[in-house]
């Protein structure tokens, strides 16, 4: 464990923040520095194919010692979040955690309550690492990237665990939904591939939202204030009367399960032109079609109010649920459940209220589930993880290797 922890604190120490306002792949050097340590450290390992790609992504394969096994890949990725800091982080042990609140020592207004995070009462006795609180952890997606790392030296060390070929990726920029912009599913060439980014222990998420990004265009027109009578046209506040009428029932705030949403989440313009991003979200790909008639809808009453402006709905694919990819190949979930099992975790299926690599990685061809790494609470200086859990994550990649080497 001690591997496997080393590991971790390492890698979170490296700022690798995603950077949204930018068309740069990798968005942040710091990705970049992250790959060429993660670059030389399998080839340390005697990883095979190791190469450092344009764009930051990291490949790698772990030769198979079983002739005819189906190549499987796993996959996590180097960015985090931009919603919270990444720049000099503290990882902080609780070693033999006690159960109740944890201070964290950089920042004393922010104090992991239990009442709040539920998940922490079954972590007693356990290790839990946080940050110091002055930035988030990196727990998303680093510590995929420590089990898979320690999981692939575990296989190169001992040759007498038989498996197939392995291919190990790192990729860049996930947290921007740009994740899969520079992968090659053909370089890959598996049957199937595990994303390591999942909270909790025995989590298996086999299902994802299906997604669309609509941005809201309302066009006025602008003149001094102090001659704006009966010709001003206010974007700003048209879009104020759009945003007003969004359906409530139908925001993040008022939603769970498998609900879907509509969530305004960028406002930026002046009173010649406002700009809304909204984004769509359900299970069933077919109701996000349902959702852009809504947008479209008010768009046009809100216009009827304002003739003299202009709205405009632009409505963009970003990813479908994975479920309706992941039929095509059920040996990725069911050899992953049955990992679990071996593993001693009884598997826990789950559907993401929103999306990994997995989602789009699985619609280009390749069946891409994704799989619990320990990490909880992220994207927040609130965030932590557990090394027990990421210590399981590790024997799960040993036992998925193994039954996938029993295939053909």
């Amino acid at each position: 464990m001690d591997t496997l922890l080393d590991r971790f604190c390492r890698y979170v120490k490296v700022e690798t923040t995603a950077v949204e306002e930018t068309k740069d792949y990798p968005s942040s050097p710091g990705q970049l520095e992250l790959g060429k340590m993660l670059t030389a450290e399998l080839k340390a390992l005697g990883a095979a194919n190791v190469t450092h790609e344009e764009g930051g992504v990291v490949l790698a394969t772990i030769p198979g010692n079983v002739d005819g096994a189906p190549t499987i890949a796993w996959l996590a990725h180097q960015d985090t979040s931009p919603e919270a800091s990444g720049k000099h982080v503290k990882p902080t042990l609780h070693k033999n955690y006690d159960g109740q609140n944890i201070n964290l020592p950089g920042d004393p207004t922010k104090v992991i309550k239990v009442d709040e995070f539920p998940d922490l009462k079954e972590l007693k006795g356990k290790t839990i690492i946080t940050s110091d609180g002055t930035t988030l952890l990196g727990a998303d997606d680093k510590a995929g990237i420590a089990v898979i790392m320690t999981a692939a030296e575990h296989l190169l060390k001992n040759p007498a665990i038989k498996h197939g070929p392995i291919r190990v990726g790192f990729t860049c920029d996930e947290e921007v939904g740009r994740g899969t912009d520079k992968v090659d599913i053909q370089k890959i060439n598996a049957t199937a591939a595990y994303t390591l980014d999942g909270e909790s222990g025995g989590g298996l998420e086999n299902e994802t939202f299906s997604a669309d990004l609509a941005t809201v265009t309302i066009t006025g027109f602008n003149i001094h204030p102090g001659f704006a009578k009966d010709k001003m046209v206010n974007a700003i506040r048209i879009a104020g009367h759009f945003l007003a009428r969004l359906p409530q029932e139908k925001s993040p705030e008022m939603t769970g399960g498998r609900d879907g949403f509509l969530h305004p989440y960028v406002l930026e313009g002046g009173v010649d032109k406002a700009t809304i991003k909204i984004l769509l979200r359900s299970f069933v790909t077919s109701e996000l079609e349902e959702e852009a008639k809504i947008l479209q809808d008010l768009a046009k009453a809100v216009m009827a109010e304002h003739p003299k402006a202009k709205i405009d709905v632009a409505v963009k694919k970003q990813y479908r649920n994975m479920i309706e990819y992941l039929k095509k190949e059920p040996r990725a979930v069911k050899l992953a459940e049955q990992a679990y099992r071996n593993a001693g975790i009884e598997p826990k299926f789950q559907s993401i209220r929103g999306g990994t690599d997995g989602s789009r990685l699985s619609e280009m061809g390749l069946p891409t589930p994704n799989l619990s790494t320990g990490m909880h609470n992220f994207h927040s200086p609130l965030e932590f993880a557990c090394l027990e859990q990421m210590e399981s994550a590790v024997k799960v990649l040993i036992e998925l290797a193994q039954l996938w080497g029993k295939e053909k």
